[in-house]
């Protein structure tokens, strides 16, 4: 039998498998938050969400807008529509920015959508869940690197899958638009083919690829185990989620069943997770209304792939029991093309992995315990021999995950200390100096959930989300930057009673943290039963 703490978390689960909310509060003229009347505990409205993320810088320039979708979701019937480029701003653009505005009140739990332009996928989101007098939040992300699909007619298809009856009574409104901005992007940013699998997962790229790069919106969710898959422990052990070999999860990408990439899946936390969704209401954990895809450079496999026949390409989770379900991972190949050659061709030199290591032992006791210990590492090479003469690419990519899992028995407190790291290393030697780019990303999910004798349900839980990044040409450092996402939230209330009985208490911060030789961005919010009480921002 489930738990009630697991059964909780299902229960808020999404059915279906970093961007700025544009929900702005008032501010004083000292640049800090008002001062706020705080209620004893959470009413039957709130400040709608929004995160310290930072917002789209847009240009100065003449500017188009196209509506993608303008709907309702009630159901799992996907929107249909066409999409048609501005005719106003030509067909190079320096910036096109997505904005998704949603609505919805009443009772509903979290949901997990996708949005389509010619069947690539430029946005995977999650939906708040709402208050009973209803709430309105907005998401905003830079697609500029999809331009190649947006200069043609496209279908456009959106599902916020949901579910609206006598109790769940939110219905989700939509609206999504594009906004262009006339002059031309960076080339290096912008590829010039953005391609997606076929139902056979073969992807066939043109002849003259130079650079090929694999984005992947990896999501464990569907409403079981998986969506909650970083707690998973044994088979040997007492508890309602279980796998072979544990927590470990690990993305892997495959090009004609050979592996070409690993990373580590983001933990994300939706908004009714953790048992909570009190923690949610207002700021949201790290990613969740914006999930950024993981990407793989595949530039080793370009002399493969430049053949001109389609290839396998597969993705897997690792670590998932065999016919279990709960991930979604949708694929999107961009192309950057040598506009010199018909035909680019170049070998795959080096595809070595290193041994995968996963140790979760499980400890019993009045408190049970799972500790884990894991990782990989894959090192791909190879060259292309392009009109600006051989370049050859080599990716590193190194994975961590540890973790500390508590719970006792009927899983009325339950606690992860757990840490993933996926340190990535690509340098392009040719055209000019070496060029490296180093990326130290960590993962940090530290919190627990306790239910007391009095049926009062509390959890406590930091999530982090953080990057180093360091450019070198010829070793000597050109650029650098530091990112550090930190939420935090503590939420009280009373587990089965009416709505209106739970005397729902909660706190919520968030900072938001961005700094390098680019400049410096610095954003605090925190909330108390849902009111803003905090927004500072500076650096």
């Amino acid at each position: 039998m489930r738990s009630r703490i697991v059964m909780s978390m299902l229960a808020g689960a999404t059915l279906l498998a970093s961007a700025l909310l544009g929900v702005s509060p008032a501010r004083a003229a000292d640049g800090k938050t008002p001062s706020v009347d705080v209620p004893a505990e959470f009413g039957t409205d709130w400040h709608d969400p929004l995160t310290a993320a930072p917002p789209i810088a847009r240009p100065a320039a003449k500017s188009c807008q196209v509506t993608l979708a303008d709907t309702e979701f009630r159901d799992f019937t996907p929107y249909e529509g066409t999409y048609a480029p501005p005719k106003a701003c030509g067909d190079h653009w320096s910036k096109v920015v997505l904005r998704l505005d949603g609505t919805v009140k009443g009772r509903q739990y979290d949901r997990l959508g996708y949005l389509h332009v010619g069947g690539v996928e430029i946005l995977r989101t999650s939906t708040p869940e709402p208050s009973p007098d209803g709430i309105a939040w907005s998401v905003e992300k830079d697609v500029t690197r999809y331009s190649a699909t947006f200069r043609s007619t496209q279908n456009v298809e959106m599902l916020i899958g949901n579910v609206v009856d006598d109790t769940y009574t939110g219905v989700i409104g939509v609206k999504a638009t594009l906004t262009f901005y006339e002059g031309r992007p960076a080339a290096a940013q912008t590829p010039d083919r953005v391609l997606t699998l076929g139902t056979d997962s073969t992807v066939t790229t043109p002849r003259n690829s130079e650079r090929i790069v694999a984005e992947v919106y990896a999501t464990g969710s569907g409403g079981g185990c998986e969506e909650f898959w970083y707690l998973a422990v044994p088979d040997s052990a007492p508890y309602s989620c279980q796998a072979d070999k544990g927590p470990y999860r690990e993305v892997q990408i495959k090009v004609d069943g050979q592996l070409a990439g690993i990373a580590a899946p983001f933990p994300n936390v939706w908004t009714g997770g953790w048992s909570d969704p009190f923690l949610w209401y207002v700021i949201p954990g790290p990613r969740a209304f914006d999930v950024k895809p993981i990407e793989y450079d595949l530039t080793p496999f370009a002399g493969l792939l430049d053949d001109g026949r389609p290839h396998h390409v597969d993705v897997s989770v690792v670590g998932v029991p065999e016919g279990q379900s709960g991930w979604s991972a949708p694929v999107n190949v961009l192309v950057w093309q040598d506009a010199q050659r018909a035909h680019v061709t170049g070998k795959l030199t080096l595809d070595r992995a290193g041994e995968p290591a996963n140790s979760s032992t499980y400890t019993p006791g009045s408190e049970e315990r799972v500790d884990t210990d894991a990782g990989h590492r894959l090192t791909v090479a190879g060259y292309v021999d392009t009109s600006h003469g051989r370049v050859a690419t080599t990716v590193d990519r190194k994975l961590t995950n540890t973790s500390v899992h508590r719970w006792i028995d009927g899983e009325n407190m339950d606690g992860l200390d757990a840490t993933w790291t996926d340190d990535e290393s690509v340098t392009v030697d040719g055209r000019g100096p070496a060029r490296t780019t180093a990326t130290h990303r960590t993962y940090t999910m530290n919190g627990a959930t306790t239910i007391g004798t009095d049926d009062r349900l509390r959890t406590v839980l930091t999530l982090g989300d953080r990057a180093a990044v360091v450019d070198t040409r010829d070793g000597r450092r050109t650029g650098w930057s530091r990112f550090d996402d930190t939420y935090s939230g503590d939420a009280t209330y009373t587990l089965n009673v009416p709505r209106d009985q739970r005397h729902a208490v909660g706190t919520s911060s968030e900072r938001y943290r961005l700094y390098g030789s680019g400049g410096c961005y610095d954003r605090s919010l925190a909330t108390a039963q849902g009111v803003l009480t905090e927004d500072r921002s500076g650096c």
